[in-house]
């Protein structure tokens, strides 16, 4: 499989993972300071090529996502869950240690966070499913995250995320009705 489009991602190891599951270019990070040059580069990148946000799913990934989100709008975003991030033994969570099949649907499944955001699920319809506030609803938020593949939040950010990705009335209900169904049957 090979990408149009440039992967930034945190370091080298990264980058690594990354070409052994698909034949793409990457600009790294080097951490979440990440400089003016740097910027600049994915500046140039999503204007010739097109930009994959692809970090760890970690405060640090999710820092340098929203740092590179304000200085280069229009970027698409490919998430991992946690579990799919995991080193053997979990010792350290990272796109390095991701599966190259993960890797590739990760990618597959990237989308832009759009700027005018309209608010098509209420904060009140993050309560009534139970994703805020209640027991099990960190869960129910893991699980909503991977259907939808927006990543992990915590309740004030899913509001958020859902506006930013454009998730409508009828892909959150399916999501819903697939979480209530697993949890019947699980």
């Amino acid at each position: 499989m090979k990408l149009k489009e440039i992967i930034v991602v945190e370091g080298k190891d990264d980058t690594m993972a990354i070409k052994r599951a698909v034949d793409a270019d990457t600009i790294e990070t080097n951490g979440s300071a990440i400089n003016q040059v740097t910027i600049e580069k994915i500046k140039r990148a999503q204007t010739t090529r097109g930009v994959i946000i692809f970090t760890d799913p970690d405060f640090p990934g999710e820092k340098i996502r929203k740092t590179i989100d304000q200085y280069v709008p229009g970027c698409k975003h490919a998430f991992l869950t946690k579990e799919a991030a995991l080193a053997k033994g979990n010792k350290g969570i990272g796109v390095e240690h991701a599966s190259p099949e993960a890797i590739r649907e990760a990618l597959k499944d990237a989308h832009v966070m759009h700027e005018t955001i309209t608010e098509q699920i209420t904060k009140d319809d993050l309560l009534t499913a139970g994703l805020i506030a209640g027991k099990g609803a960190k869960e129910r938020r893991i699980q909503l995250g991977k259907l939808l593949k927006i990543g992990y939040t915590n309740g004030k950010q899913l509001h958020k995320r859902l506006m930013m990705f454009q998730v409508s009335k009828q892909e959150f209900a399916s999501a819903l009705a697939v979480m209530m169904q697993e949890e019947q049957n699980g």
